[in-house]
């Protein structure tokens, strides 16, 4: 792709150990890419966290990075391991152990989009997944590391907000006979990414603004989350899932009228969020 693989908004000044980072809303999609397509753009669209970088839109002002992505998730899933590859769409490759993320299509490089429909007419060769790779994946990944990094040597540990959007669908189910479906779904593998006090304080963040918050379930968080939390050498990092039926209308692809009012509502819970890495007050307080 000629355009650069994400975009970096800097605060003024790092004022706290949170970076944020948005890996699915990228919407530069290729023309090769479209025409190749069996999919009309709407269709593809449907894999896109859409909107999720504007509703990071204060992150800066709270004195912290954000990392997003300008590359579709249906082009290339930064979210994914660079060795997921899928032989059922990519040439001379064998599937070395049982992985359901390749089997259900959505290896690094996806073989379809929502709802299992299929992205292309036929397969693509290995150099063309590794030019992906080496052309998006590894330069997203390597800014990433670097701004955790900043983090840890300016503040002495960092937390990766890792935000992402779910269709309503993924979670319809859990509502019902007396309880609320959930609107934010938090990722830590259970424990595993991210400290007890970093995940509450995420936690409460959303909950104070009357957001109904679950854990894990149904996401648990993926390879960005198992990658870089590591909380017992200061590294914490939570997989944040946002009902898209919030604030856009999922069939069209576009902004509701409540699209506004719940880009407020996250520019106050960004701003709690960055609060928990602030060294006069954040962790090392507590």
């Amino acid at each position: 792709m000629a355009d650069a693989p994400y975009r970096l908004t800097q605060p003024t000044t790092r004022l706290t150990s949170v970076v944020f980072a948005s890996p699915h809303s990228g919407r530069a999609y290729p023309a090769s890419f479209l025409a190749r397509s069996v999919l009309d753009k709407r269709t593809i669209r449907t894999s896109e966290d859409a909107f999720v970088d504007e509703l990071l839109r204060a992150a800066p002002q709270a004195g912290a990075p954000l990392l997003a992505a300008t590359a579709p998730r249906a082009y290339l899933d930064l979210n994914r391991a660079p060795d997921e590859l899928d032989p059922a769409l990519i040439e001379n490759v064998r599937l070395a152990a049982h992985n359901p993320r390749i089997n259900s299509g959505l290896g690094v490089i996806p073989r379809v989009v929502a709802g299992g429909r299929a992205i292309y007419r036929g397969k693509l060769t290995l150099a063309e997944a590794a030019e992906r790779i080496d052309a998006i994946w590894r330069p997203y990944h390597e800014r990433l590391a670097a701004l955790i990094g900043e983090s840890q040597a300016l503040f002495g540990e960092a937390i990766l907000v890792d935000v992402h959007s779910m269709p309503r669908e993924a979670i319809e189910s859990m509502g019902g006979r007396g309880r609320r479906r959930p609107e934010i779904v938090l990722g830590d593998r259970f424990g595993v990414t991210a400290a007890p006090r970093v995940m509450d304080r995420i936690e409460a963040a959303f909950a104070d603004e009357g957001l109904c918050v679950v854990r894990n379930t149904p996401f648990a968080g993926a390879y960005i989350a198992q990658t870089y939390g590591r909380p017992a050498s200061g590294r914490h990092a939570i997989q944040v899932e946002i009902d898209r039926s919030l604030y856009m209308n999922e069939g069209e692809i576009r902004p509701h009228s409540g699209f506004a009012p719940f880009c407020r509502l996250m520019d106050r819970v960004i701003g709690c969020i960055a609060e928990i890495g602030r060294p006069e007050i954040g962790l090392a307080a507590e």
